[in-house]
Formats: C-alpha cells, structure tokens, sequence
C-alpha cells in the first residue's frame, strides 16, 4: 500500500477564499433572463427570495470571494477532508494508472452539500431571514440545509422528489432530526404541485417540479427565503473549496492529475472538483488536462440536451437561463441516484462544455452499480449511487491506461457516501433495478 493512501490537510491550510470562475472565462456568459419581461435579470429581481449577499456572488466578477470567518469555523467541523489513493482499486484493475479521490462523505451530513448549505444560511439569518425552504433530489441537499438551518435557529421546508422520498425513507428521517419540515413532491399545498397531480396523481416528481413548489412557498413569506443546492453560480462559487483543498493535497505528494471527473446533474460536485482545476486548463498552465462531466444516460442533460434557454423548473418561475437542457417539464426516470434527476445543467458548466472546454460522458444505472459494488470491495467505502457515476468513468479511464500501458493520474470527487442509498443496493443485489 502506498504511503500516500491517506493525504490529510492540516486546518491552518484550508482555504480562506472561494474560487469564481467567472472571472476567468475566455468568452461571456449569456445573461439570464427574467420569466415576463425576457430581459436581462437585474439584483432587484432576485431579491425576494434570495438573500443579497448571495445574489452578489451570483454576479460577481471578482476571481477570489473570501469566506465569512464564521463559515470557516463551521467548516472546520469536518474540513479538509481527505484525499484519498485508490490503490486497492488500482491492483483489482491491473492498471498503471494512480487514483486518486476526494472523499466527501466526510462532511457532517454525508456528502459536499454542507459547502455551500453553511454559507447560504449565514447569509439569509445576517439579513434577518428567519425561515428556508428548498428542493431536494435524493436528500443530500435536504439534510444539508435542516442541519445548517438548525445551527442557525432557522426554520427550514422541503420538497423532496416524491419518488427519493420513497426510495430514500432515512434522509426524510435525519432531516426531522435536525427540525426540517419534509414533504413529498409533488404535494396538494402549492398551486404548482396542485397542477402536475391534476395531470399525473401518481407523478413520481422531480427537482423541476420541487423548485416550483419551494419558490412559490418563498415569494408568499416575507420572513423566507429560497435555497438552492446547485445550479446557480453562487453554489458553485461555494463548492470550490473541494477542487481548492485537492489541490494542496496533491502537490503536497508532487502530483497533478492528467483526468478530473465528477457526476452531474445540476453540477454542483463536479464544479467543486473541477473548476479550481479548469482555472489551470485556462491559464494555459495545463493544456491537456481532460475534465469529465458523468451523468445517467437516463438524464442525459450535457450528452443529449440542448443548450438553449430554459427555466429552471417546471412552472416557469425561475429566471430562463442558457444551459443544456432536456426541457423544464422533463420527468426523467426513476433512477436510484435522485440527485442527478435533473433536466439542466448549471450555466456555467454548460458554457464550459460548450466551448469545449470540458467533456462529458453517461452511463447506466446498472453499469454504475456494478463499478460501486467494485469500488466498495476494493476501498471499503460504499458510495452514494451519484458519486458512483464518476467511479465508473475513473475505471474506464484506468483500463483505458492498461491497454495503452499510460500512467496516467486521475482523480475524482467522491462527493458523498451512500449508507442511506442501501434500498437502492438491495435491489441491485436483487436485480430489481432497470
């Protein structure tokens, strides 16, 4: 075994800034557009239901956005967390290849979505919010938010995907836990869920359908504001601690990866591997740098969308923004891995991807299992079925090196665990998955 397996970061190096892509890119983003009037949105549209701190780093031009000391400290509760040598995995692939992870599932909830749940939270109690109320997919972005909103005195509401409601029955559980409010999506309380139920009473949901419902809860309250766990450019902004600390890590053992991946569905995991990463590619410091996008073939949002404008969900609420998208009223499939449910990706890895500057690929749901079940016997961490997107892209890579003899590094963001997804693994080892 490597002496490297292990590659901790000691607190006094953690990050103090986040990293802002926007800053960097060689060509502009188009703007978003509001819903009515089909113009460029300005702050002041945003400020019902976001905080304005946070609609400021959605804007922002500035490359580094420096972290609330505050943030810090609650970072420190599991941050750094570690980067980890695969090279049990390695062995089973008979591969020259290194891999290397981020091990995400180290955070307090099991998965990276506490990076930018802390700071969004901050932010809206600083303005003297009093409540939350969010989407979420498979829960991740759910247990996040409760757990931040409680450290905060928050209120917190979800509307969680009803079909990961069902499939995911512990996260609805650990939300409760921490105080949330938790409904299954679509519901009988918003006009939104209201609509899709006339359509379809037994629709499974979706995170279109879920941001609906949350958005349409946040403009009625003056005293609540609405969260988003991806997508948007201040979510990002947040998650690039992940790639930041990565980094570090890896040069701290005088490596460089040759290949970064991380699953997509909204982006906001793969953007926090990638983008302190894709500043290098920028730069022209490493050109041949390859950065992958893993998605479901099922919700092929970058591999099989359009880039166009489209909303963010699926009543039409949410500014329209330029994205690859499979269509705002899109029900993907039932698939186990609920986070990447989504019909769109975020605007700036869909600019990215645009411009050629990062790839993608998709796989499905049974391959993906299949590399978790491999990936868990060889490293003794079972994966969340989202992050087991990038373990198979990082096999593929690795078998790929062992027909061309390479030795090339890769690395991955394992952005969560998957001890609530054992529903999921049952039914795979009961070949009851499509």
């Amino acid at each position: 075994m490597s002496k490297n397996k292990i590659v901790f970061l000691d607190q006094s190096k953690s990050p103090t800034h986040y990293y802002n892509i926007l800053a960097d890119l060689p060509t502009p983003m188009a703007p978003p557009l509001h819903p009515a009037t089909k113009q460029p949105v300005v702050p002041e549209d945003l400020t019902p239901i976001f905080a304005k701190e946070l609609i400021e780093q959605e804007m922002s031009g500035e490359r580094y956005i420096e972290i609330p000391d505050e943030v810090q400290d609650l970072y420190k509760l599991s941050r750094p967390t570690p980067l980890i040598r695969a090279s049990n995995l390695e062995k089973v692939l008979d591969t020259p290849a290194k891999i290397y992870f981020k091990y995400e599932g180290a955070n307090p909830t099991g998965s990276h979505k506490t990076n930018t749940s802390i700071p969004q939270a901050y932010y809206n109690k600083k303005q003297g919010i009093k409540n939350l109320v969010t989407e979420t997919g498979a829960g991740q972005w759910g247990c996040s938010l409760a757990l931040a909103c409680k450290h905060f005195d928050m209120g917190c509401e979800v509307f969680m995907v009803k079909v990961s409601y069902e499939q995911k029955p512990y996260r609805k559980t650990f939300m409760g836990l921490f105080g949330a409010t938790v409904h299954a999506s679509p519901t009988n309380l918003t006009n939104s869920g209201r609509n899709v139920l006339a359509k379809d009473p037994n629709s499974p949901g979706s995170l279109g359908i879920a941001i609906s419902e949350a958005v349409e809860v946040a403009v009625q309250r003056d005293d609540t504001n609405y969260t988003l766990g991806s997508v948007l450019n201040h979510v990002m902004l947040h998650q690039t601690i992940i790639g930041q600390e990565a980094k570090i890590q890896m040069e701290l053992i005088d490596e460089y990866p040759d290949v970064v991946i991380g699953c997509v569905g909204g982006g906001s995991n793969f953007a926090g591997i990638a983008f302190p990463f894709v500043q290098d590619k920028l730069s022209g410091a490493k050109k041949n740098l390859e950065i992958i996008g893993v998605e479901p073939s099922s919700c092929p949002t970058l591999t099989k969308g359009k880039f166009e404008y489209d909303f963010g969900d699926e009543a039409g609420f949410t500014p329209l923004m330029k994205m690859y998208t499979l269509g705002h009223d899109f029900i993907p499939p039932s698939i186990h891995a609920g986070g990447l449910r989504y019909h769109g990706a975020s605007p700036i890895v869909s600019h990215l991807y645009h411009e050629g500057i990062i790839g993608a690929s998709a796989y499905d749901q049974l391959d993906i299992f299949k590399a978790a079940q491999l990936f868990a016997q060889a490293e003794a961490i079972v994966p969340a079925p989202e992050s087991s997107h990038a373990i198979k892209e990082a096999i593929e890579q690795a078998l790929k090196c062992k027909e061309s003899g390479e030795k090339k590094t890769i690395l991955f963001n394992l952005s969560g665990h998957g001890f609530l997804d054992l529903g999921s693994y049952e039914k795979f080892l009961n070949n009851e998955l499509d």
